[in-house]
């Protein structure tokens, strides 16, 4: 199985195919916290680009959370998957519950990474969304809608890995999906993964922070 060494490298061979966004104005660089942030900072290091961070949470279903019943993004972005929650015979009362939960730990986070830098004005620019693996897509579709919501004209989805079916499902969402490894069976990010550590707040604070002294621009 082909693998990618660790999330820098993922960055370091995504901004080689993004080389032609280097060192323009119009485009920004967001991450997705946490894993998408390492990738990002790469990206925007490389490409002389503007970063800065796209907050989205999975909403899971109870009992089985790996399992995406659909995922709430920044701006009040929220997508349900009916059909999972017909299967698991969730009511509207439970699904809002289980949103105001992840909307808690959104607010959270995004007092943690961003601090009191605004949101970045986003109308008009060239998006690079950028995660270290995309499973079945459910956050990414959310965060694409924050975007669109936020005005940017231009997006692409950038990612380590992905399965080649959630690849083609959001090529009709944006205007290019570029993923390193796009493999069928498809199991699980971090098996793609040399070294895949869990990062923390603390460790995604201070990529940004450090990405942003050495170089790469803050969105804001």
């Amino acid at each position: 199985m082909e693998r990618l060494h660790d999330r820098s490298q993922a960055g370091q061979l995504l901004a080689t195919k993004l080389a032609a966004f280097g060192n323009r104005p119009d485009v920004v660089i967001l991450g997705l916290p946490r894993g998408g942030v390492p990738v990002a900072c790469e990206i925007a290091k490389s490409l002389g680009a503007e970063l800065d961070v796209f907050l989205v949470r999975k909403v899971g279903v109870p009992g089985y959370e790996e399992l995406a019943l659909g995922a709430i993004a920044s701006g009040g972005v929220k997508i349900i998957d009916p059909d999972v929650a017909e299967e698991f015979g969730l009511r509207p009362g439970d699904i809002e519950t289980l949103v105001r939960a992840e909307q808690k730990e959104l607010q959270r986070r995004e007092a943690v990474f961003r601090g009191s830098r605004p949101m970045p004005d986003l109308r008009g620019r060239t998006v690079v969304m950028v995660d270290d693996g995309i499973a079945t897509g459910s956050t990414m579709r959310a965060a694409i809608e924050g975007v669109k919501r936020l005005g940017a004209t231009h997006l692409i989805v950038a990612a380590g890995v992905m399965p080649l079916s959630t690849s083609l499902r959001l090529r009709s969402e944006v205007d290019d999906v570029i993923s390193l490894l796009t493999p069928r069976d498809f199991r699980a990010v971090g098996l793609f993964y040399e070294q895949f550590p869990q990062l923390s707040d603390d460790d995604v604070s201070t990529l940004l922070e450090d990405a942003w002294k050495s170089g790469a621009r803050n969105a804001a």
